[in-house]
Protein backbone atom coordinates (compact mmCIF):
# COMPACT_ATOMS: atom_id res chain seq x y z
CA UNK A 1 0.00 0.00 0.00
CA UNK A 2 1.36 3.36 -1.17
CA UNK A 3 1.81 6.19 1.48
CA UNK A 4 -1.15 8.23 0.48
CA UNK A 5 -3.69 5.68 0.41
CA UNK A 6 -2.10 5.04 4.31
CA UNK A 7 -2.19 8.14 5.40
CA UNK A 8 -5.80 8.43 4.31
CA UNK A 9 -6.53 5.50 5.90
CA UNK A 10 -5.34 7.06 9.17
CA UNK A 11 -7.05 10.28 8.83
CA UNK A 12 -10.17 8.13 7.80
CA UNK A 13 -9.70 5.90 11.20
CA UNK A 14 -8.82 9.19 13.56
CA UNK A 15 -11.99 10.81 12.81
CA UNK A 16 -10.33 13.67 10.89
CA UNK A 17 -11.89 12.77 7.28
CA UNK A 18 -15.53 11.60 6.48
CA UNK A 19 -16.14 8.36 4.49
CA UNK A 20 -16.82 10.49 1.36
CA UNK A 21 -13.88 12.67 1.90
CA UNK A 22 -11.80 9.63 1.95
CA UNK A 23 -13.46 8.05 -1.34
CA UNK A 24 -12.87 11.44 -3.05
CA UNK A 25 -9.12 11.14 -1.95
CA UNK A 26 -8.73 7.77 -2.67
CA UNK A 27 -10.40 8.44 -6.30
CA UNK A 28 -7.54 11.90 -6.49
CA UNK A 29 -4.97 9.06 -5.87
CA UNK A 30 -5.82 6.40 -8.01
CA UNK A 31 -6.23 8.53 -10.85
CA UNK A 32 -2.47 10.39 -10.33
CA UNK A 33 -0.20 9.55 -13.30
CA UNK A 34 2.63 6.68 -12.79
CA UNK A 35 6.30 8.06 -12.50
CA UNK A 36 7.55 8.93 -15.65
CA UNK A 37 10.80 6.17 -16.32
CA UNK A 38 12.36 9.57 -17.30
CA UNK A 39 16.03 10.33 -18.98
CA UNK A 40 18.71 7.78 -17.42
CA UNK A 41 22.24 8.15 -16.34
CA UNK A 42 24.70 5.09 -17.23
CA UNK A 43 24.23 3.28 -14.32
CA UNK A 44 20.87 2.93 -15.27
CA UNK A 45 18.90 5.61 -12.31
CA UNK A 46 17.11 8.35 -12.82
CA UNK A 47 18.49 11.85 -13.67
CA UNK A 48 16.89 13.75 -11.42
CA UNK A 49 16.14 17.51 -11.97
CA UNK A 50 13.97 19.18 -9.02
CA UNK A 51 14.25 19.20 -4.82
CA UNK A 52 10.86 19.73 -3.74
CA UNK A 53 10.25 21.04 -0.42
CA UNK A 54 6.87 20.76 0.17
CA UNK A 55 4.91 21.74 3.82
CA UNK A 56 2.17 21.04 4.19
CA UNK A 57 -0.14 22.49 8.13
CA UNK A 58 -1.87 20.07 10.25
CA UNK A 59 -4.38 22.94 11.10
CA UNK A 60 -7.18 24.45 8.89
CA UNK A 61 -6.23 27.70 7.33
CA UNK A 62 -2.60 27.02 7.76
CA UNK A 63 -0.70 28.21 4.91
CA UNK A 64 0.97 24.99 2.19
CA UNK A 65 4.25 25.62 1.14
CA UNK A 66 5.29 24.18 -2.28
CA UNK A 67 9.29 25.25 -3.43
CA UNK A 68 10.54 23.50 -6.34
CA UNK A 69 14.55 24.21 -6.88
CA UNK A 70 16.41 22.91 -10.00
CA UNK A 71 19.19 21.02 -8.83
CA UNK A 72 21.01 21.88 -11.72
CA UNK A 73 21.57 25.19 -9.35
CA UNK A 74 22.74 22.76 -6.45
CA UNK A 75 24.98 21.28 -8.60
CA UNK A 76 26.33 24.64 -10.37
CA UNK A 77 26.72 26.17 -6.38
CA UNK A 78 28.89 23.19 -5.07
CA UNK A 79 30.91 23.59 -8.06
CA UNK A 80 31.85 27.09 -7.05
CA UNK A 81 32.69 26.05 -3.90
CA UNK A 82 35.85 25.20 -5.14
CA UNK A 83 36.74 29.19 -5.85
CA UNK A 84 36.36 30.19 -2.68
CA UNK A 85 39.30 31.59 -1.18
CA UNK A 86 41.53 28.46 1.05
CA UNK A 87 40.66 30.30 4.44
CA UNK A 88 36.93 30.56 3.61
CA UNK A 89 36.71 27.26 2.79
CA UNK A 90 38.50 25.99 6.03
CA UNK A 91 36.31 28.34 7.97
CA UNK A 92 33.10 26.58 6.70
CA UNK A 93 34.58 23.18 7.20
CA UNK A 94 35.44 24.07 10.70
CA UNK A 95 31.56 25.53 10.76
CA UNK A 96 29.99 22.42 9.49
CA UNK A 97 32.11 19.76 11.54
CA UNK A 98 30.84 21.29 15.18
CA UNK A 99 27.33 21.30 13.80
CA UNK A 100 27.73 17.73 12.92
CA UNK A 101 28.41 17.16 9.54
CA UNK A 102 31.29 15.85 7.51
CA UNK A 103 31.10 17.49 4.72
CA UNK A 104 34.59 18.63 2.49
CA UNK A 105 33.39 20.80 -0.14
CA UNK A 106 36.68 21.03 -2.17
CA UNK A 107 37.49 17.25 -2.68
CA UNK A 108 33.79 16.42 -3.64
CA UNK A 109 33.49 15.09 -6.76
CA UNK A 110 30.27 14.80 -9.16
CA UNK A 111 29.59 11.50 -8.13
CA UNK A 112 29.58 12.72 -4.25
CA UNK A 113 26.89 15.32 -5.58
CA UNK A 114 24.91 13.11 -6.63
CA UNK A 115 25.07 10.66 -3.19
CA UNK A 116 24.41 13.60 -1.66
CA UNK A 117 21.02 14.89 -3.38
CA UNK A 118 19.92 11.04 -3.92
CA UNK A 119 20.61 11.05 -0.02
CA UNK A 120 18.27 14.16 0.41
CA UNK A 121 15.50 12.03 -1.49
CA UNK A 122 12.40 11.06 0.30
CA UNK A 123 13.18 13.09 3.86
CA UNK A 124 10.40 13.80 6.32
CA UNK A 125 9.92 15.80 9.10
CA UNK A 126 7.46 16.26 11.55
CA UNK A 127 7.87 19.66 13.50
CA UNK A 128 5.63 19.10 16.69
CA UNK A 129 2.62 17.71 15.03
CA UNK A 130 1.72 20.96 13.47
CA UNK A 131 3.63 20.95 9.99
CA UNK A 132 4.88 17.55 7.97
CA UNK A 133 7.87 19.23 5.58
CA UNK A 134 8.91 16.51 3.06
CA UNK A 135 11.69 16.94 0.69
CA UNK A 136 12.09 14.70 -2.17
CA UNK A 137 13.74 14.75 -5.61
CA UNK A 138 12.34 14.29 -8.93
Amino acid sequence: MNEERKKILEMLSEGKISVEEAEKLMDAVSKEKPESEGIKDSSGRKILKYLRVVVEPREKGGDRVNIRVPLNLIRAGLKWASFMPKEAQDKVDEVLTEKGLDLNFKNMSKDDVEELIRTLDDLEIDIEGKEKVRVYCE
